[in-house]
């Protein structure tokens, strides 16, 4: 087995509904994640502020 370069060390905690703050070890900010667009309107779901969700973040590695 190869040497490990890098552990994630992530907390995540439920803000309100379909909102999740993740706390990065080495980031200054948190990353929120919840919901927006086609996918509020699929689960019919209202929140007060749209954030990008897990899904974005997913395809944004694999395209970037």
């Amino acid at each position: 087995m190869g040497e490990l370069i890098h552990r994630s060390k992530i907390q995540i905690t439920r803000e309100s509904g379909p909102t999740r703050k993740a706390v990065i070890e080495g980031l200054g900010e948190p990353v929120f994640y919840g919901v927006h667009g086609g996918i509020k309107d699929f689960y019919k779901v209202n929140v007060e502020k749209e954030h990008a969700a897990t899904l974005d973040h997913i395809v944004g590695a694999v395209a970037g």
